[in-house]
């Protein structure tokens, strides 16, 4: 074993390097619904054997967060039974399936290019896998790299996953771009009771083509990763729970130097002679913790943003909302970088305030200036100030504290629960956007914009209160002192 006695860095980094491509199949699988909903929904517009409501569009652009919600809840119960590195193969899988089957869902039963109500449903059964691989993904990528990174960079480290889901944002932004080419998004308009119609001007490849391609371009990512994850370790700490010590001891060595190996190898043991132990064994206040990260993370509403951000920059004017969806991207990766960077300097609680306060500013900012004209780069630009407070705090730094907060012997079992709290609220927030965007208490008024954006607001303030009262600061800290920390507060 070619190891030195402080363990080598690009073993490690190539390591997580494999991991984070997780993080960014799950950004390309949540995000390239934001390219592609138009041309689907003017597909299904075409169908003669049922209406296709903006009901149903929602259902359809969220279904994969059915999924998502699924495979969190499943992620404990694979990441404890099948390891971490087989849990995540499978997601690999399912993220290729949900590829192929959401640009061909006619394959083996249907006829292509003629929609029905059948078709539908299986296309939301193709979207519904992929979100359970992305649920698997957005748990135990996250904890996989946290259980094998050493504690002094463990933080960065896992906020590369963070970086990776913004990165694969950015990417399928990007290649929807390109897929669209000289093509253009088709016109859609209401005509009341929630029904809409496809003016006869639309570009009719974008209707039966474009959104294929989008949705099949994740085929390759899918496949990438699927193949690389089968050549990285199991996760030392779930190797010790499975009694195969001299295999951790082995990844350890690799990773930290033979002798820290022994040592933490000890360490681990101590906090694992219990292989499971009951949720609540750390009290109420672990768990509740741990699930009111994942909530406000969602509760800010960063992924109405995420989701319809060419909708809302074309309602706000713009030429090409595309491009600027794509810059936003770009701001958002860069954004992200100051937490990687930042996170093991400052700690994760600084992060989460200052980040809360600045999505606040920028959520009011919105309130105010949407819809006004005259405002709009005032408005672009809150969106931006809104976007960025995320990208460097709740987005990473939530990641990076469900990852390593529990005590290893409820690990797998608390971040299943907390991360399928998120999927559940990112459901709710991401459902309830549209209509709540679109309210009016009489006809023609903007109350729905200034209300949304200000709730948006006033969670984001009590997301910082919540992080200031309750959250710990795990900065410097091993995974085996979350147990000793929990016991303290207990006492």
């Amino acid at each position: 074993m070619n190891t030195t006695d402080h363990g080598s860095k690009s073993y490690l980094f190539s390591i997580v390097m494999v991991a984070v491509l997780g993080g960014l199949l799950f950004g390309y699988d949540t995000a390239v619904i934001s390219g592609a909903e138009k041309g689907l929904q003017a597909f299904f517009l075409g169908a003669t054997n049922f209406d296709y409501t903006d009901y149903l569009h929602g259902i359809t652009s969220s279904s994969a967060l059915i999924g998502c919600i699924i495979g969190s809840a499943l992620s404990g119960v694979l990441a404890s039974n099948l390891g971490r590195k087989k849990s995540l193969v499978i997601a690999g899988m399912l993220f290729f399936i949900s590829a192929y089957g959401s640009m061909e869902p006619e394959t083996f039963f249907f006829e292509r290019g003629v929609p029905v109500y059948e078709l539908l449903v299986v296309f939301n059964i193709y979207r519904v896998i992929g979100g359970i691989g992305v649920g698997l993904a957005s748990a135990i990528c996250p904890m996989y790299i946290g259980e094998i990174a050493p504690y002094k960079i463990r933080g960065m480290l896992v906020s590369w996953n963070q970086f990776a889901i913004i990165f694969g944002q950015l990417v399928v932004y990007f290649v929807n771009f390109m897929i669209l080419g000289e093509h253009t998004n088709p016109i859609i308009d209401s005509i009341g009771a929630g029904m809409n119609r496809v003016l006869p001007e639309s570009d009719p490849w974008t209707i039966e083509v474009g959104w294929r391609y989008m949705f099949g371009s994740e085929m390759i990512p899918a496949a990438l990763f699927t193949l690389l994850i089968c050549f990285v370790p199991e996760s030392p700490r779930y190797l010790v729970s499975i009694s195969k010590f001299e295999v951790a001891r082995g990844v350890l060595a690799r990773i930290n130097g033979e002798h820290q190996s022994h040592v933490i190898l000890q360490e681990i043991k101590d906090t694992m002679h219990v292989k499971t132990e009951r949720l609540f064994t750390y009290g109420w206040l672990c768990i509740f913790v741990g699930i009111m990260l994942s909530v406000f993370q969602q509760a800010v509403g960063i992924n109405a943003v995420l989701y319809y951000a060419p909708r809302i920059y074309a309602d706000m004017g713009m030429d090409n909302p595309m491009v600027v969806t794509v810059f936003t991207g770009i701001v958002n990766i860069l954004f992200t970088l100051v937490a990687v960077f930042t996170v093991e300097k400052l700690g994760r609680r600084p992060l989460l305030i200052v980040g809360s306060i600045g999505m606040a500013i920028g959520a009011f900012g919105v309130a105010m200036t949407f819809g006004h004209p005259g405002m709009e780069l005032l408005c672009m630009a809150s969106i931006m100030v809104y976007s960025a407070s995320f990208m460097f705090s709740w987005g990473p730094i939530c990641w990076v504290l469900i990852a390593e907060v529990f005590p290893n012997t409820i690990r797998g079992a608390a971040v299943a629960i907390a991360v399928a709290f998120q999927w559940i609220f990112n459901f709710i927030v991401s459902s309830s956007f549209v209509p709540l965007f679109n309210m009016h208490l009489t006809d023609g008024d903007d109350f729905g914009h200034w209300f949304t954006y200000g709730l948006y607001g006033i969670i984001c303030l009590l997301a910082a209160i919540f992080v200031w009262r309750l959250v710990p600061e795990t900065k410097g800290k091993t995974l085996e002192d979350m147990t000793q920390l929990w016991k303290d507060k207990m006492s």
